[in-house]
């Protein structure tokens, strides 16, 4: 499974590439849950998909992933046990304002379960967009 597995998360990557959230929706189950960047993130089908759609909608012009890599698994046992598929990316986003572009890596763990996704773990560096961005960080303490 793990050749198909990666090409259903290749096809997903895509649909989010091409900001066709139609298609999205398709590749996501119905009891989807996305997890992260944040320790506390979570977000089910429908919000992942209008978020994507508000976000687009309001920030960015366009999202491209460069270097994108995949590879699938399979965990035998244990609290995670399935087939998992990980994305390393280099996201290229432009935001709408201004035209301007940030770079971050992203790595997300993709589960599938009956040729969807069933569950995901996004990890990027939120801080590394918002410097880039212009924003600066200040400790409280300094002040």
């Amino acid at each position: 499974n793990a050749k198909k597995n990666e090409t259903l998360i290749e096809d997903y990557v895509n649909a989010v590439q091409n900001l066709d959230y139609d298609l999205m929706r398709t590749y996501l189950s119905e009891d989807y849950m996305g997890y992260g960047p944040s320790l506390n993130d979570s977000i089910d089908r429908d919000t992942a998909v209008s978020s994507w759609k508000e976000n687009v909608s309001k920030l960015y012009e366009k999202i491209e992933y460069k270097q994108s890599r995949v590879i699938g698994v399979s965990v035998k046992d244990g609290d995670n046990k399935g087939d998992w598929v990980s994305n390393w990316a280099e996201l290229e986003i432009t935001y709408k304002e201004g035209g301007e572009k940030i770079k971050i890596m992203t790595n997300t763990i993709y589960m599938i379960e009956g040729n969807k996704i069933s569950k995901s773990y996004t990890f990027y560096n939120e801080a590394d967009a918002l410097k880039q961005l212009g924003f600066v960080f200040i400790n409280p303490k300094n002040l």
